[in-house]
């Protein structure tokens, strides 16, 4: 299994990081390799992407979730993919926000596009896109407020 890590500071309060972050059918807007994400309800999600030239539908379930602190999920089905994004105060205008994606390549091209980095440079892409989308707004786009305790 692949994995990605990538931390930003942002200028904007931990709240507005956060709330933004929960607003996933706004990902398009900053992630490059995201079609379109479809928000079934609180913890399910219906994503569209396209990742080295390979089209993807897939579901994903929110595992955990707790405002202002992380968001984890999990893909539903055959694709193999989890993440976490943990959000940290660094004062009362600057959050550092860390992403950690874990995938596992299906098929010739995305093994070599593993093996080529690209998914650690997409995530550090998506993360610098972040930073300027909700530093250029200042604001977040709505807020989801709701907690989800992990389960086991």
């Amino acid at each position: 299994m692949a994995t990605a890590e990538k931390s930003v500071e942002v200028n904007v309060p931990i709240r507005t990081a956060y709330d933004q972050w929960t607003q996933f059918e706004e990902f398009p807007r900053f992630m490059s390799d995201v079609e379109s994400v479809t928000q079934l309800d609180d913890r399910h999600l219906h994503w569209k992407v396209e990742i080295a030239g390979v089209e993807r539908e897939f579901d994903a379930e929110i595992t955990e979730q707790h405002p202002e602190e992380r968001i984890a999920w999990r893909a539903i089905g055959e694709v193999r993919q989890a993440g976490v994004v943990t959000f940290h105060k660094i004062d009362d205008n600057t959050t550092r926000v860390m992403l950690q994606l874990d995938m596992e390549p299906e098929g010739f091209v995305e093994t070599v596009g593993e093996k080529a980095g690209f998914v650690a440079r997409a995530v550090e892409r998506d993360m610098e896109n972040f930073k300027e989308f909700i530093e250029s707004r200042g604001a977040q786009t709505g807020a989801w407020r709701g907690d989800i305790p992990r389960e086991g």
